[in-house]
This record gives structure tokens, C-alpha cells and sequence, in this order.
């Protein structure tokens, strides 16, 4: 079974900057593709970014300039680096793969518990 764990959140001012972290454990082959997604209060989920093994990256339209994905070269653990954050940031981030290769060679998938992000005028 895979884990992840978010950590890195925290309290910012606008315009600050926060990098958050994802590791995964246990066992498993590859971390295909690790996203990230994000929920403010009364709001739904909102796709932040996506990163593949294979060098594929997408983002939101809304964190697009600001916000860059990245991974260890082994594939883990994820980073998502975050810059001239806003109130409108705020909110819960998890990070999710939905496509991990196991060591028997299946695929599943794993999500973390998410890690707070509050920015401050």
C-alpha cells in the first residue's frame, strides 16, 4: 500500500511565497503522475497541477505564472513551489496519484491527507 503526506503549508502574507512537499511510502515501482489539488472553504476541488514521469506538466488557469510543479529524479517525492500567493489561495492542498505502478507491476492509486495553506493580507 503507498502513502502520501503532504507538508510545507503554512501561514503567509500576500505575496509570499511557500513550497510544499509530497512523499510517498511504501512500496511501489513508479509514481506515474502526482497532482495536486486544492479546496477553499465552500468551494469546490480545484486542479492546481499535474506532473508525469514523462515530463507532462499542467496547471491551473488560476495558478498558471505562479505556481511550478516539480519531482525528485527518482519521481518522489513531488514538489510544488508557490509564488505571490493571495488570499484566494488559501485553502486545504493535497497531493494525489492517480497512477502508481506497484512492484508486481499493477497500478493503483494513493491521496494524501492534505497540508493548510492561509495567506494574509
Amino acid at each position: 500500500q503507498v502513502q502520501l503526506e503532504e507538508s510545507g503549508g503554512g501561514l503567509v502574507q500576500s505575496g509570499g511565497s511557500l513550497n510544499l512537499s509530497c512523499v510517498a511510502s511504501g512500496s511501489f515501482r513508479s509514481i506515474n503522475t502526482l497532482a495536486w489539488y486544492r479546496r477553499a472553504p465552500g468551494k469546490q476541488r480545484e486542479l492546481v497541477a499535474i506532473s508525469t514521469t514523462g515530463g507532462y506538466t499542467k496547471y491551473g488557469e488560476s495558478v498558471s505564472g505562479r505556481f511550478t510543479v516539480s519531482r525528485a529524479r527518482a519521481g518522489n517525492p513531488g514538489f510544488l513551489q508557490m509564488h505571490r500567493l493571495t488570499p484566494a489561495d488559501t485553502a486545504v492542498y493535497y497531493c494525489e496519484a492517480p497512477s502508481i505502478t506497484t512492484v508486481q507491476g499493477y497500478y493503483t492509486s494513493a491521496s494524501g491527507k492534505g497540508t493548510q495553506v492561509t495567506v494574509f493580507t
